[in-house]
């Protein structure tokens, strides 16, 4: 049976297949369906995926020989609890082999991340790293923040780890070489400098107050500050700085002058010293009773970069090493490895981990301990930051620990809740409406699960907030629904599942949202409406409405008070910012977007011919067939479009 598609990077000389045993939920049946793959299991590199009952991904893992491997899971006495329950779990596998072990652990990084099984350690926070892009398809380049994709040609420095990093170092640079960070549009539709030049961050190159040969030296030293040379850039300007006050140039002297602090800030703000280092970047790691945190610090050029904590989910009963292997495959699927990782403990898999990281990014990639000198030093450096960075999530957890329990016994829930969502509307007399929810848990805001509702249907009046209500929670319980017209509902002790629904509204809302999940059957969800006190919510005196009719405030001092507001704010926030994104959006519009086969570049051919949209919708059929780059048939097909209503 063959299995999915897998990335193009993995398409030669490897077979996919999936072999099924029995559904029993216990663990021989798990065990059985094992053995039935390994029948046909091959002693080949390769991925294996375990699935449940349901075909959900319960594990991925990676082998040299996968008969081996595998075998292994058979033998359940000599597996630890962890595993042995995933064994009990299984009900199926999928096998993918590949030419060596190195492909198979980079194929092994991609399905974690896509599926993100509930036994792999995962790296919960991957979100794409900004780089600085000094682009080369223009005659005066930019230098501008980048994330994702690195499609635009030209020399990307990072990561960074955060946007801040980067901000500070590209206003740092923007002192320091005057190059431009405006958009290509903006750079041509210019005929005098912008305000950047004025307070000496740009050389103004789009009126012509450089040459392109001196701006293209300012683009040098700018490659050659970030490649590490900085000494040089600053004997440089130095050099100009006197030759220029000697020409009694006072006032290039002082231009010269500026850019050298600028470049002594840049320097003096490195918080680790990292000279001879080169590109480098240093993990270390800290584990307190299972909970792991891993410090990473990024140098590129002898110069700190930056540094950001993570937190591994699913590390229980994982070794050390095996938890920093596989965060480590992870973490560089999308940020290129340099060519010198250090790590504070030797990995058993470190020369294939650095031959798969190696043959992804084109060059040799090295894993060392150092044992001295300045790496040594970093590499301590980095240790202690990850012993005190878990230090202060321990803290953290355990005071959100104490709220959730408080929460549970306020709301008289069975237990701590794992899954809080709350929601709220937005909307300006009615236009632009839309609901929001948020997510929060046990680790904090789950900004990946939020959700926009657009208010669409044609029964909600524009401006009425239970309307409003209503048709957001139909819509977002109507797969758990017992009447909504499916086969087989959701299932309610999944993990989209509210243990506490907290609503921005008082008792007409959570009236309104009661009835319209009684009519789906949905009665054993823990609804509470959070209602502006007397002065507006500004003295802390929220009213806190239940399903049972009470109604209650909490002393304005109470931790479990301001972690409640804390909840009810970020939706507020939330719905703010999405309705004026969408209004925004709407102010933009143009009657034109809606006529079929008129893309962006004839929509400004006509409004540039016309002068309004309102002229195109009322021009007459000739006037149409006159604009410039409009058929016969595009003008015909415009007249209709307006006219045939």
């Amino acid at each position: 049976m063959t299995g999915p598609h897998q990335p193009d990077r993995f398409n030669e000389d490897k077979a996919t297949y999936t072999v099924r045993g029995s559904d029993a939920p216990d663990l021989d049946a798990g065990v059985a369906a094992i053995r039935n793959v390994l029948a046909t299991l091959p002693s080949r590199p390769g991925v294996y995926r375990m699935h449940d009952a349901r075909g959900d991904i319960l594990y991925v893992g990676k082998a040299r020989a996968l008969k081996n491997r595998v075998t292994n899971y058979t033998q359940v006495d000599r597996l630890p609890r962890r595993l042995q329950r995933m064994v009990a779990q299984t009900r199926s596998m999928t096998i993918v082999t590949t030419n060596n072990e190195a492909e198979a652990l980079l194929l092994e990084a991609q399905l974690i991340k896509r599926y993100r099984p509930a036994y792999n350690v995962l790296l919960r926070d991957d979100k794409s790293f900004p780089f600085i892009l000094l682009r080369a398809d223009h005659d005066f380049p930019r230098i501008q923040k980048h994330r994702g994709a690195r499609r635009a040609k030209g020399n990307y420095y990072g990561p960074f780890a955060s946007a801040g990093s980067v901000n500070t170092t590209l206003n740092a640079l923007q002192k320091l070489f005057l190059l431009r960070s405006c958009s290509d549009s903006f750079f041509k539709n210019r005929d005098r400098p912008c305000l950047l030049y004025q307070i000496k961050r740009c050389s103004a190159p789009c009126v012509g107050r450089i040459a392109v040969d001196d701006y293209a030296e300012l683009v040098a030293d700018a490659k050659a500050f970030l490649a590490g040379k900085s000494t040089e850039v600053q004997a440089k300007l130095g050099q100009q700085m006197e030759a220029a006050a000697a020409a009694m140039d006072f006032e290039l002297a002082a231009i010269l002058r500026d850019r050298l602090r600028a470049l002594t800030f840049i320097q003096g703000s490195q918080a680790i010293n990292a000279d001879g280092v080169g590109d480098a970047d240093i993990f270390a790691m800290a584990n307190r009773d299972g909970v792991m945190g891993i410090q990473a610090f990024f140098i590129r050029g002898g110069q700190n970069w930056g540094h950001r904590s993570f937190f591994p989910a699913h590390t229980n009963d994982v070794p050390e090493d095996e938890v920093l292997t596989s965060f480590l495959s992870q973490f560089y699927e999308e940020v290129p490895p340099p060519r010198t990782i250090f790590v504070d403990r030797a990995l058993a898999d470190s020369a294939l981990l650095g031959e798969a990281l190696g043959s992804a990014a084109g060059h040799r990639v090295s894993l060392s301990t150092p044992q001295r000198g300045v790496r040594r030093r970093l590499l301590e450096q980095a240790k202690r930051n990850a012993e005190e960075a878990l230090d202060r999530r321990l803290a953290e957890s355990t005071t959100q620990a104490k709220l959730l329990r408080e929460v549970a016994e306020l709301f008289d829930l069975g237990e701590p809740p794992d899954r809080i969502e709350i929601y709220d509307n937005s909307h300006i007399q009615g236009t632009n409406a839309l609901g929001a929810m948020v997510v929060a848990g046990p680790e904090g805001f789950r900004k990946g699960q939020y959700r926009k509702f657009n208010i669409k249907r044609p029964e909600t009046i524009a401006g009425d907030d239970f309307g409003m209500m209503r048709e957001v929670f139909q819509r977002r319980f109507a797969k758990f629904s017992e009447a909504g017209g499916q086969d087989e509902p959701a299932d309610r002790d999944g993990a989209d599942w509210p243990d506490l629904v907290l609503i921005d509204g008082g008792r007409g809302q959570l009236n309104t949202v009661k009835r319209a999940l009684e009519e789906m059957g949905i009665e054993d969800i823990c609804l509470v409406g959070i209602a502006k006190g007397p002065h507006h919510g500004r003295d802390g005196r929220e009213v806190f409405h239940l399903l049972d009719g009470r109604e209650f405030q909490l002393p304005v001092n109470a931790p479990v008070l301001f972690y409640l507001q804390r909840l009810r704010d970020e939706v507020h926030r939330f719905a703010i910012g999405a309705h004026r994104a969408k209004r925004a959006k709407a102010i933009g519009a143009s009657p034109l977007d809606e006529v079929p086969g008129i893309g962006p570049a004839r929509k400004k051919a006509l409004l540039m011919h016309f002068g309004t949209a309102r002229a195109v919708r009322n021009a007459s059929l000739e006037d149409l067939q006159k604009a410039p780059g409009v058929s016969t048939a595009m003008a015909q097909g415009l007249y209709d479009f307006f006219h045939a209503r």
